[in-house]
């Protein structure tokens, strides 16, 4: 864990995993899910520095977990998305930036995805974003203003974050001249999140091959777009 500053000047922390070669190394941070900064979420950051990147998770409940979807849906919301976006993962971009990586990009899962999609109009330095299953209300999101590319993937059948509502991003996103791909899935909530089928909980499922394509399409896009 490591402290990073704000852009207000108050000081938060953060879950930090880098390659084995710095030298150049491009910058991801990554966004937790409504469960907070859990095994899951550091697994991510420690798959992204295994593939080259400096992996910033910043910790938004400010030490809290979930265990059960009642708490985490209390958490979340709890948060100021729009401070959540404007200031924590817009500090952890200029930390990264400031520390050596030249280009950093936004990716957040679920309720990081949210704020993922919020980060791409709120975060100036930020070089590109990578959504997975998550987007705010449609009317916080100011298209006009997001400059840099974005990957969206989106389940068909997810129960938290309809389908419909990415048709809808997508029509704003177009209007405003956005560089975005989105990608769709015959999958639910949480495909990619080895223990969603765990959950105990029927909107979320695990789904190995859905996760694997989305990964693959995830790293092409971030080596074109801030690795090379």
């Amino acid at each position: 864990m490591i402290d990073f500053q704000r852009p207000d000047g108050t000081s938060a922390q953060a879950y930090l995993v880098e390659p084995d070669n710095l030298k150049n190394a491009p910058g991801i941070v990554v966004i937790q899910e409504w469960w907070g900064l859990d095994e899951e979420i550091k697994e991510v950051a420690n798959r992204l520095a295994k593939a080259g990147f400096r992996a910033l998770v910043p910790d938004l409940y400010r030490g809290q977990l979930a265990l059960a979807a009642n708490e985490a849906e209390h958490l979340m919301n709890d948060l100021n998305f729009g401070d959540a976006a404007s200031q924590d993962i817009r500090g952890a971009v200029q930390y990264l930036k400031a520390s050596g990586s030249n280009k950093v990009a936004v990716t957040g899962f679920c309720m990081g995805g949210a704020l993922t999609v919020l980060s791409a109009g709120l975060v100036p330095e930020c070089d590109a974003t990578v959504v997975w299953y998550g987007y705010p209300p449609l009317e916080y999101v100011d298209a006009q203003a997001i400059k840099k590319p974005m990957l969206g993937h989106w389940a068909l059948h997810d129960e938290f974050f309809a389908i419909g509502g990415v048709d809808q991003l997508e029509e704003k996103l177009t209007l405003a001249g956005v560089n975005y791909d989105f990608q769709r899935y015959e999958a639910k909530h949480a495909f990619a999140n080895p223990k969603s089928t765990t959950r105990n909980l029927p909107p979320l499922q695990y789904n190995p091959e859905a996760a694997a394509l989305a990964w693959d399409r995830t790293m092409h896009f971030l080596n074109e777009h801030i690795k090379n």
